[in-house]
């Protein structure tokens, strides 16, 4: 009989905040093909209803979306639970993702990417944190 490692991923959470669906899509079926757990959301304000800090290990958010951005977002997490672990990834818009993301580190963001972006490297930036 063979003996398989087991998957400490299976009951990870992601909450996944991204208002561009085909890149949502993209980076939930990546992130359930390891076996996470994906919640998705389309915004800071969808993304806090959704927010169960019992079942999300890990954030995923996007920086630049309508209704509330990830800035807000990454903001309002911190309060609620400051050691929750947050990925913030940005396009920048017309003042490229720079900015923006260097925001995100100072609020605590524990990685970022700037579009696009290596899934290869993101994937590896995820199993880290949530090792």
């Amino acid at each position: 009989m063979l003996y398989r490692k087991p998957n400490f991923n299976a009951m990870a959470g992601i909450l996944l905040v991204e208002d561009n669906n085909d890149l949502r899509g993209m980076l939930k079926n990546s992130l359930e093909k390891s076996k996470y757990v994906v919640i998705e959301a389309s915004n800071g304000r969808e993304a806090l209803q959704k927010y169960k800090s019992l079942l999300v290990d890990l954030v995923v958010t996007d920086l630049l979306m309508p209704e509330q951005d990830g800035i807000g977002l990454i903001m309002e997490l911190k309060k609620m639970k400051p050691d929750i672990k947050i990925i913030a990834i940005s396009g920048g818009g017309k003042a490229g993702p720079a900015n923006y993301l260097n925001i995100a580190e100072t609020l605590g963001a524990d990685a970022v990417f700037a579009k696009p972006f290596s899934l290869h490297q993101f994937m590896d930036r995820v199993n880290e944190l949530l090792t």
